[in-house]
């Protein structure tokens, strides 16, 4: 049955708030503790017991899946916005391309004076070739996304010639050294116990302890460049996962347009597959010993036709759970919350750094893997209890206002009218 416009973009908009309160369910990690808490568990945050499981549950169910999903939705709404301004007539073009110069500096103030994780100045990067695309047929973006996500998979399964070159005698020394160089960089985001991992984790123990100044300044010296380093090794990835979220918008799946019954079979089709996958490459760290090679191949690599999968299985049961349930207020709350996301999104920056950040309450590196969930949980409380009694009042988010403001040039109609 056709669902009026509105309830197409509630759908939009439910999906998008369980995608921005899904990726702090990760995020959190990387705000809260150093090095490769992120993904090796004996690395930092505890390996045994509820830490443990927490881990796990991540893994096969949440690590990279929600940042997938956050991807997807970013292409689908961007694509409504572009079909919005040209059935109007209203300069889609420009508009699209203001909208991602502003998103772009807004990521890099994220970036430089927030938070090292910003994910904006990529999709605004990465944006800038989406406006292109807009035409397309579904057919043509999964085509395209498939060769997209194939290209990154297979630069990012390329470092595996890093780690088998470094140990190579008949290599010249010089490119050995660069070598290995490569592969301690790895081991201290991916190791365990490891030289490179230990002391990756002291360098961010100590830094982000530390008082602002010294965090900023590595920002804008050491790493000042990486959000432009991420649009090239993440690019072919990110732009194949917004493809896939235009080609989902337009076929009606996003919107709620298809029948309850697909999305069922469409969600336990995609869960089928990627679950035992996943706990396959779950088994494969642990019986590695959580090797540095073992974790990266299965986090990052060897998973991720699976992340994607469980992304849009994530889509498919969120859009049949509420597909008729639009207007209770639970859904109406997650929608405001998706409608916010890009304020809900920063705020969760500002609110964690200032909780874990040396410069805050100093609670970094203090906190096991399982336990950092009661920061989680209270800030998804936060976003659902705030959200919807700031849009009964207003049209937009704080941020959302500025944002569509500046990409308009001039302000935008704010307060509601009674």
């Amino acid at each position: 049955m056709a669902t009026t416009m509105r309830a197409r973009i509630q759908t939009l908009d439910i999906i998008r708030g369980v995608a921005v309160m899904g990726i702090l369910a990760l995020n959190i990690y990387a705000f809260a503790g150093p090095g490769g808490m992120y993904f090796n568990p004996t690395a930092y945050g505890g390996d045994t017991g509820l830490d443990w499981l927490t881990w796990a549950f991540n893994f096969v169910f949440m690590e990279s899946k929600f940042r997938s999903l956050f991807s997807i939705m970013f292409g689908a709404s961007t694509l409504l916005v572009i079909e919005r301004a040209t059935a109007k007539n209203n300069s889609p073009a420009l508009r699209h391309y203001a909208r991602m110069f502003w998103l772009l500096a807004f990521g890099l103030l994220h970036f430089w004076f927030i938070w090292w994780g910003d994910i904006l100045a990529l999709y605004a990067l990465i944006g800038l070739l989406v406006f292109f695309f807009r035409n397309r047929s579904v057919k043509w973006l999964r085509n395209w996304a498939i060769i997209f996500l194939t290209i990154g998979f297979l630069f990012a399964a390329s470092q595996n010639f890093v780690f088998s070159m470094a140990g190579n005698p008949d290599l010249p020394e010089e490119q050995r050294a660069e070598m290995m160089k490569a592969v301690e960089q790895n081991e201290g985001y991916f190791g365990g116990q490891t030289e490179a991992s230990r002391e990756k984790i002291q360098e961010h123990l100590q830094m982000f302890r530390g008082p602002y100044g010294p965090i900023m300044e590595q920002r804008f010296v050491d790493w000042r460049f990486k959000p432009f380093q991420n649009a090239i090794f993440l690019g072919p990835e990110t732009l194949g996962l917004f493809l896939i979220g235009m080609a989902l918008f337009k076929s009606g799946f996003l919107t709620g347009e298809w029948r309850r019954e697909r999305y069922r079979k469409w969600a336990i089709t995609c869960f089928a597959i990627a679950i035992p996958a996943n706990l396959g490459l779950l088994w494969y760290q642990v019986a590695s010993g959580y090797s540095t090679q073992a974790v990266f191949n299965a986090t990052i690599v060897l998973s991720a036709p699976f992340d994607i999968l469980m992304a849009i299985g994530w889509a498919a049961l969120i859009t049949m759970l509420v597909m008729h349930a639009l207007e209770t207020p639970f859904s109406q709350r997650l929608a405001a919350t998706g409608r916010m996301a890009f304020t809900n999104y920063l705020m969760t920056s500002v609110v964690m750094t200032t909780i874990f950040y040396g410069y805050g309450l100093g609670l970094y590196g203090e906190f096991g893997r399982a336990a950092l969930y009661l920061f989680v949980f209270g800030m998804w409380a936060l976003m659902l209890l705030w959200s919807k009694p700031w849009l009964d009042r207003f049209h937009y988010g704080p941020l959302e206002w500025i944002w569509r403001s500046l990409s308009r040039f001039s302000p935008q109609p704010m307060v509601k009218k009674d």
